[in-house]
């Protein structure tokens, strides 16, 4: 009985060790770029007198260019430029080539408005395609089905907290493959599922549902394979995990959206859980300061020595703790430390 709990506890620990080992050296191994985001696009002027030509007479030119992209024109007083504002980047870069080529032309009305869009729109979509094939050569995939390539060269324009989609898909192939193959895994079948585990983010928004399911529905009506439909639609825990795939598929994605400088999360989301985080630790018995410290990677609670014991700190420790894994969606651990200082003062007369 001691020699099997001796073997393990052995197991366990050289696991550990092991994952650790595998997981470190795949992040060091991948070099991706930092996160990069914006909601705007700027299109250069050859002068201020374009600006006017933009606006057209009463404004037609400006409002049938909005109308048809879908795009807001801010026109300021920024010398020789203007800004494109749209949430869908997509639209925004088909708007940003419609203008680029009307402005070169120097023709400006309605119907050359409609025109040139079309044109720039058919573009895009040929750069979507072109983009699916790069990013496909990238990974080493080479049996794609063709009616996947426009939905996942759309992500290329796409960023999920300023992490650009395909790029992390990319990011998420060669990391899965890598830790695959320290484990004697089937490295194509790991790198294929992680590459297409987001590819519902280009539907989201035309097709019900979650970006997960999605996304295993339009692998599965392709003809992927079911432990790749498996690992898509498992990545978020939405469906059980059940197989190894799927598993690896969770890490690749954990660590290339983890990793420093890949996302970022809006100032007022990370305020938010910052004032949560001292919340949570304020509404306990006997605490008498809190500190959410080093970014919101740690909480500080300092409490009233008189009232709580040494026992009672450990208690209210581990209570924060399970509270704020139970509430709040973070990345990586978040420390709880409590303080309790106790100071003896005696008068020498």
């Amino acid at each position: 009985m001691a020699l099997s709990r001796e073997i393990e506890a052995e197991a366990r620990r050289n696991g550990e060790q092991q994952a650790r080992r595998i997981i470190v050296g795949a992040i060091q191994r991948m070099a991706g770029e930092q996160t990069t985001e914006s909601v705007v696009s700027t299109v250069p002027l050859p002068g201020d007198e374009m600006k006017g030509r933009i606006i057209g007479r009463e404004g037609r030119n400006i409002r049938a260019f909005e109308q048809v992209t879908g795009v807001n024109v801010m026109i300021d007083d920024t010398p020789e430029s203007v800004l494109l504002s749209c949430f869908d980047p997509v639209r925004r870069e088909v708007a940003r080539l419609t203008l680029t080529e009307l402005v070169q032309d120097g023709r400006i009305h309605p119907a050359r408005i409609e025109e040139v869009y079309e044109r720039s729109k058919r573009k895009i979509d040929e750069l979507c395609v072109r983009a699916a094939e790069d990013a496909l050569a990238e990974v080493g995939i080479t049996d794609l089905a063709p009616g996947l390539l426009p939905t996942l060269g759309a992500l290329k324009y796409r960023t999920s907290y300023g992490q650009n989609v395909l790029k992390h898909l990319i990011e998420c192939a060669h990391i899965a493959a890598l830790m695959a193959a320290e484990l004697g895994l089937d490295v194509p079948t790991c790198r294929r599922a992680a590459f297409l585990h987001d590819i519902g983010k280009a539907l989201t928004h035309e097709v019900e549902g979650s970006h997960a399911k999605v996304g295993a529905d339009l692998a599965r009506r392709f003809g992927e394979h079911p432990d790749v439909v498996h690992a898509i639609e498992a990545h978020h825990n939405e469906v059980e995990p059940k197989t190894v795939e799927a598993l690896l598929t969770q890490a690749a994605d954990a660590i290339s959206g983890g990793r420093p400088g890949a996302r970022r999360e809006s100032l007022e989301v990370y305020v938010k859980r910052l004032q949560r985080l001292e919340e949570i630790a304020r509404a306990h018995k006997g605490v008498d300061k809190v500190f959410a410290m080093q970014a919101g990677r740690e909480i500080r609670v300092m409490v009233a020595p008189e009232q709580i014991d040494d026992a009672g700190a450990h208690l209210i420790a581990r209570e924060i703790a399970k509270q704020v894994e139970d509430e709040l969606t973070y990345p990586g651990n978040i420390r709880v430390t409590v303080v309790r200082e106790s100071r003896a003062i005696e008068l020498a007369r």
